[in-house]
């Protein structure tokens, strides 16, 4: 009885209004700017114009996109292009970034925050800027890549590679990578300073090297953020559309060879040259784009998240 009474008796917890805040105008904006459009999006996609009126066909759409001998090579491409720009970043710009957040993260090196703003200061720069000059230097008229070579005797090597259907799309990915290293640089750097110094001293007393202590102490506890890391590239590069764009142009030149989602979306959605949007169509694009991202994203909660997990037991 004294316990239902001490237990009645205690204050209940206001709701925490104040949380409310700072909550709704963050939800408002992206439910006004980002869920809204993108609903109305995937609803656009299951209309086609007559041009009396929007008629409801279902997924006739992603079908004609998917099977349609005018709309499917075009997909297809973009989506192995997009496949491609987003495996170079995986296998260039990650571990690349690791290997910087590591050198960085050692006690041995001197002058760490001068090199942590030079690897950064790229993801800084307008892509606008980056892609004009990236292709002044790579321009086989007026670039100095052709000189640059050329001082050491590799001028023979010289290509024009973003005119190359082989090359143009490779080039592109590696500028991206050179843009954005700083941003998983940081990421991987953050976690690993972030290790408490008596394991990394345990280690050393046991005599294990610094080789060793990297790859059997620190790695398997920054395993969540290499996740993490290849999940924001993933939806990064599937979002991709700024650098093509302004190094090739909406056509994703040479012959469609740099053409990724990103391009294909706006040339469908908003029509380039002669050739007039096609909202509807365009809609279908941009929800393929999304069922890609959500597929990936997906595999990663149940996959990858999974393993990290059962590793860590």
């Amino acid at each position: 009885m004294q316990a239902t009474t001490r237990s009645s008796s205690r204050p209940r917890k206001a709701f925490p209004f104040h949380i409310l805040v700072f909550l709704v105008p963050a939800a408002l904006i992206y439910t006004l700017f980002m869920v809204y459009p993108l609903i109305d999006s995937l609803r656009l996609s299951l209309f086609t114009n007559t041009g009396s009126g929007d008629v409801f066909v279902g997924l006739r759409n992603y079908v004609t996109l998917l099977t349609d001998d005018l709309w499917s090579p075009r997909f297809w491409g973009a989506l192995r292009n997009n496949l491609i720009f987003f495996l170079i970043h995986t296998l260039v710009q990650n571990p690349i970034g690791l290997l910087l957040a590591a050198l960085l993260s050692s006690r041995y090196l001197f002058g760490r925050g001068v090199y942590r703003t030079i690897y950064f200061l790229p993801t800084m720069l307008s892509v606008v800027l980056v892609g004009f000059i990236w292709q002044l230097i790579l321009s086989p008229l007026w670039g100095i890549s052709k000189g640059f070579l050329g001082f050491f005797g590799l001028g023979s090597l010289f290509r024009p590679w973003l005119g190359l259907e082989t090359s143009a799309l490779i080039v592109l990915s590696l500028i991206s990578v050179w843009q954005f290293i700083g941003i998983p640089m940081m990421l991987f750097y953050t976690t690993l300073i972030g290790i408490p110094d008596e394991l990394i001293e345990a280690a050393t007393v046991d005599g294990a090297n610094q080789w060793q202590i990297f790859w059997r102490i620190k790695f398997p506890l920054i395993l969540p953020v290499i996740g993490i890391v290849e999940i924001l590239t993933f939806v990064g590069n599937f979002n991709a559309f700024d650098l093509i764009y302004v190094v090739e142009g909406a056509l994703a030149s040479p012959n469609y060879s740099t053409d990724i989602m990103g391009t294909l979306f706006f040339r469908t959605f908003f029509g380039q040259q002669l050739q007039l949007g096609n909202p509807t169509m365009g809609a279908t694009v941009a929800g393929m784009m999304f069922f890609v991202i959500l597929i990936g994203v997906l595999l990663y909660t149940f996959v990858w998240q999974r393993r990290v997990t059962t590793y860590e037991l």
